[in-house]
C-alpha cells in the first residue's frame, strides 16, 4: 500500500527505491575500496609480490642485480638439502620453538592464573610490567642484551663478580654451550607478556558459575583447576600454541642483533641463514639460493601450522560435542 493514498504502490516506485538504495550502497562500497586501496597496494608491493618472486628466484642462480638468465631448475633446493649448515639452523629454529611452547606457554599460564586471582592487589600494574618488553622493538632488545651479557663489562658479569658467584667474567654470547640458551631466555622474556594476556583473556571468558558450583560441592582450588579450568581452556590453549609456534620460527631480529648466528653457528636460525646468503654472502650474494632456503623453510612452517590448525579444529569440535 502507498504511504499516503492507501493505493497499491506502483512497480515503478519500487524499482526507483531499490535503484536508489543500490546506488547508495555502491557509493559506500566505493568509499570502502578507496580507503582500502593504499593498503592493498602496500600489501602487494611489500608482501605478496616478494613471496611470489621468491618462488621464481629459487630456480635461478642469481645475485640480485643481473638479469634472470641462469635457470638451474632444482639445483638450489638440492644444495640447500645437502648443506649441513642449513640443517643446523633448522634444528636451532625448532629448538627455539620448542622452548617457547614447553617453557614459555606453561609459565605464562601459571602467571595468568595468579593475575586473574581476585585476592591479588595491583594486578593491572603487574600486567603492565610484564607486557612492556612486548611493545619494545626486538632489535633494540637484542642490542641491549648484547651489552648486558657482554664478556667483560656486561651487567650480568659485574653483578655475579661482586656477589662472588664467579671468579672470571663469562663470555655468555661467545660460549658454544651457553649462547643458544641465553638467546632462548631472552626470547622467552621478550614475548612472555603477550602469552600472559592471551591466557588471561581465556581465563576471564570462563563462566564463574561453574567455580561457584564446584566450591559448593566441596572442590578445592586444585580440583577446580583440573576439572574446570584445564578442559575449558584447551581450545584457547591450542590457538596460543599455534601462535607461539609460528611466531617462534621467525626470530631474525633478535638473533641477528644479539649473536649474528654465532659463535660457530651455534645460534644460527633459518631466518639468519637466509639473510646471510641473500645480503651478505661472504662475497657475491646468492639470492636464488637464499630464496630456495626460504621456500623450503616456508613449507616446513606451513606443515607446522597445519598440524596445530588441525589441533585447534579438533579441540573446538570436541568442545562443541561436550556442549
Amino acid at each position: 500500500m502507498g504511504p499516503m493514498t492507501g493505493q497499491p504502490e506502483s512497480f515503478q516506485n519500487i524499482v526507483t527505491q531499490r535503484a536508489t538504495i543500490f546506488n547508495m550502497k555502491r557509493k559506500e562500497m566505493l568509499w570502502c575500496y578507496l580507503f582500502i586501496f593504499p593498503q592493498l597496494i602496500l600489501y602487494f608491493a611489500f608482501t605478496l609480490y616478494p613471496i611470489i618472486m621468491s618462488y621464481v628466484y629459487a630456480f635461478y642462480e642469481w645475485n640480485g642485480f643481473e638479469p634472470l638468465t641462469d635457470f638451474i631448475w632444482f639445483e638450489n633446493f638440492k644444495e640447500v638439502i645437502l648443506d649441513p649448515l642449513f640443517w643446523n639452523a633448522f634444528k636451532n629454529s625448532f629448538i627455539f620453538m620448542g622452548a617457547m611452547i614447553f617453557i614459555q606457554v606453561p609459565l605464562a599460564l601459571i602467571l595468568a592464573i595468579l593475575f586473574n586471582a581476585s585476592w591479588l592487589k595491583g594486578s593491572a600494574f603487574y600486567r603492565t610490567i610484564y607486557f612492556l618488553p612486548v611493545i619494545t622493538t626486538t632489535a633494540v632488545v637484542g642490542l641491549v642484551m648484547r651489552f648486558i651479557f657482554g664478556a667483560y663489562k656486561g651487567l650480568v658479569n659485574e653483578v655475579l663478580l661482586k656477589l662472588g658467584v664467579i671468579e672470571m667474567p663469562i663470555d655468555w654470547l661467545g660460549s658454544l654451550d651457553l649462547a643458544l640458551l641465553i638467546v632462548i631466555v631472552v626470547g622467552i622474556w621478550k614475548s612472555f607478556g603477550i602469552k600472559v594476556i592471551y591466557w588471561l583473556a581465556g581465563l576471564q571468558s570462563l563462566p564463574k558459575e561453574l567455580y561457584e558450583a564446584a566450591k559448593v560441592d566441596g572442590a578445592n582450588v586444585f580440583h577446580a583447576f583440573r576439572y574446570i579450568t584445564v578442559p575449558l581452556l584447551i581450545p584457547v590453549g591450542s590457538v596460543i600454541l599455534l601462535l607461539s609456534a609460528v611466531n617462534a620460527l621467525h626470530v631474525f631480529d633478535l638473533v641477528q642483533t644479539m649473536t649474528g648466528g654465532g659463535p660457530a653457528f651455534r645460534t644460527d636460525m633459518v631466518d639468519v641463514y637466509i639473510y646471510r646468503y641473500a645480503f651478505q654472502g661472504g662475497g657475491e650474494a646468492r639470492v636464488g639460493f637464499a630464496s630456495a632456503a626460504g621456500v623450503f623453510y616456508g613449507i616446513a612452517i606451513l606443515v607446522v601450522s597445519a598440524v596445530f590448525g588441525l589441533l585447534v579444529r579438533y579441540t573446538g569440535a570436541k568442545k562443541s560435542q561436550q556442549h
